[in-house]
Parts: C-alpha cells; structure tokens; sequence
C-alpha cells in the first residue's frame, strides 16, 4: 500500500468497516476481460479465516465464471464524503475501504447453505434467526469467497 499512513491493520476496525458496508464487488477474469458485479453479503470470520457469502440465481455468467475461473479479487467501501476547497486541487475525500484477492466455490452441504443465507440475512437486516426451508435452500446458488489477502484503508 503506497499510502502506510492510511493503512488499517486492526483486525477489529477492519471487521467494523466491513460490517458497515452494503455491497462486495467481485471481480473475475474471465481470460478476455475482467467482470466485476455487486454482490449483498454474509460475512464470517474463524481461526484467523475470513469467509464472505454471497447468493444468487443458479445460472448466468457468474456462476460459469465461478466453476471455470474462481479466483477473485474484491472490493468493499463505506463512509464517503467530499471534503471540499477552495481550488480543484484542494478536494480530497473521507472513506473506508477493504480489497482482497481469494477463492470462490460453491456452498453444497446443506447446514453450511443454511448458514451462509443466516450470514446474509444477519448482515442485511441484523436478525440471524431465519429458518429456511428445504425448497428455499434449493432454489438458489449459494458461494463462498474464502479470502487469501485483504488490506483496508482509511481517510478521514
């Protein structure tokens, strides 16, 4: 990171920016170019692993992309504001952010399906007491982005 002084290393802040952000953006090579698509989200941490979760429709390009080509980087950000000046040069903005590289699979077994939509619904609306049925957890793709690097910055 060109900026150490913005750099964010507290893993307690660093899961407090994560938990107030709204979107992860996978980004995914596809060979040719790069797709990158927002996603809402889960997200866990155990034994010093971070995992993010995501769901969606069983088919369209990022599921291909998901089976053919699954690793990722990622992008999460929170907290903006302009800082305005006087002169062009002067403007600077406050944020927070986390990007990352990992892996994504898909989520097969049943309890940990039922987990990630918990960990997606838990971020989403604060409640983590959900009950899904078979059908419900069928009726959609369920992957998990296991994370291999991450770093977070912030500007005030």
């Amino acid at each position: 990171m060109r900026r150490s002084d913005r750099e964010v290393t507290d893993p307690k802040q660093i899961r407090d920016i994560i938990d107030r952000c709204t979107c992860c953006r996978l980004g995914f090579w596809d060979g040719q170019e790069v797709y990158i698509l927002p996603l809402n989200f889960g997200y866990e941490e155990a034994n010093g692993k971070r995992v993010f979760y995501f769901h969606s429709a069983k088919e369209g390009r990022k599921i291909d992309l998901i089976a053919k080509a699954p690793r990722v980087g990622f992008e999460l950000d929170t907290n903006y504001k302009l800082n305005e000046a006087e002169t062009a040069c002067g403007h600077s903005a406050r944020f927070q952010s986390v990007i990352g590289t990992g892996t994504v699979r898909f989520v097969t077994e049943e309890d940990e399906r039922r987990k990630a939509l918990c960990s997606l619904m838990q971020h989403n609306t604060g409640r983590a007491d959900w009950a899904f049925t078979p059908e419900m957890l069928n009726a959609v793709a369920v992957y998990r982005l296991d994370v291999e690097t991450l770093s977070a910055k912030e500007h005030a």
